[in-house]
């Protein structure tokens, strides 16, 4: 039976304090004109933990219906999705240890003062608009939101995981949203959106157009200018025999997304830095752009639950990772793991 291994204790990474309002390196500091602002209230069932991968399915999607406003077609959309998969959850319930309770993220939340604000221009909860304030743009230019938590994009909720991009992609269509691009995600980590004709070098080989954007990225975190493992979610363990990836033998020992109100960035998306890494579309032309209605190849970003442990890779906000298990975004084998989940954007109506 999945449990919350550390329930009865704050592990070593948490924040003793909420995150600043103040806005760093011209990055946006958090809006206070939104139409909606609330403190998260309970999640529905929120100490139920199922022993079987139907019954945790079954109990996230009645948690996001109520939580999201989502309608039945979205709903057995998902379902679509989901019953395909033998694997696509929360992890493997047999085996999972996760990090922390929700209402233990629920709690932490509260007395670090968390409020939701719902933006009305995203036309949902939870997601938060994006802009570039370096070149004097506003909430008011924002085209595209991103989902301010890990699939299912609801605080205090476990990550999806065992997910390909494939699915990842078809499952932010069912909720009427798509997967990221990854100048979007990169945006949203590092507080500016930047245009996308300066992101990607379209004619380059994908190695050579990496190495020309890392090579003259910014490099910041979500949180500020100076890399702090204790500020995110990053302090849980592998389980005993995990070793090689595989679902028998490695449980999905996330957090709750948004556990750690420091870990956000100055848009107020949480967790791009531990939990869980992401998925998400890498144009390799311009028509591959998800906004543009294509797909391009894989990209994963963000770093994962025991990070602070085993720093695997770089993990700052624009650094673009090499061809990583490799595919087209839409490939039926494209990659799946215990610790690999994603977000979901949405383009703004015009």
């Amino acid at each position: 039976m999945a449990t919350a291994s550390n329930a009865s204790a704050t592990p070593s990474g948490a924040p003793s304090a909420p995150a600043s309002s103040s806005a760093e390196n011209g990055a946006p500091a958090p809006s206070a004109s939104a139409t909606t602002r609330a403190v998260s209230p309970p999640l529905p069932e929120e100490d139920v933990y199922p022993t079987t991968l139907d019954e945790q399915r079954e109990a996230m999607l009645r948690r996001m219906k109520t939580t999201m406003r989502l309608d039945d077609g979205q709903i057995a959309a998902l379902h679509g999705v989901l019953e395909k998969s033998k694997i696509v959850g929360q992890g493997n319930p047999e085996i999972c240890e996760y990090a922390m309770t929700r209402k233990e993220c629920r709690e932490r939340r509260e007395a670090a003062g968390v409020i939701e604000e719902e933006e009305p221009i995203c036309g949902g909860p939870f997601m938060s608009p994006l802009w570039n304030p370096k070149a004097g743009e506003t909430k008011a230019n924002a085209k595209v939101c991103i989902d301010r938590y890990e699939f299912p994009g609801v605080p205090c909720e476990y990550p999806v995981t065992w997910v390909s991009s494939r699915e990842a992609a078809l499952m932010c269509k069912a909720v009427g949203k798509r997967i990221c691009d990854a100048h979007e995600w990169e945006g949203a980590c590092a507080g500016a959106l930047l245009p996308a004709e300066s992101e990607y070098a379209w004619k380059l080989p994908r190695k050579e157009s990496r190495h020309r954007h890392n090579e003259s990225r910014e490099i910041v975190w979500a949180y500020g200018a100076e890399k702090n493992f204790d500020k995110c979610a990053m302090s849980s363990h592998k389980s005993k025999k995990c070793e090689k990836s595989g679902w028998k033998v490695c449980g999905s020992n996330t957090y709750p997304s948004g556990a750690f109100p420091e870990c956000k960035s100055a848009f107020g998306v949480y967790d791009q830095h531990g939990n869980v890494a992401e998925h998400m579309n890498l144009p390799l032309r311009a028509d591959d752009l998800g906004s543009h209605g294509g797909a391009g190849g894989t990209e994963m970003k963000g770093s994962w639950f025991i990070f602070k442990s085993y720093e695997a890779h770089i993990d700052d906000c624009r650094w673009r990772a090499p061809d990583w298990h490799g595919t087209k975004l839409m490939s039926h084998d494209s990659h799946q793991n215990y610790h690999l989940g994603f977000r979901c954007c949405k383009d703004v109506e015009q």
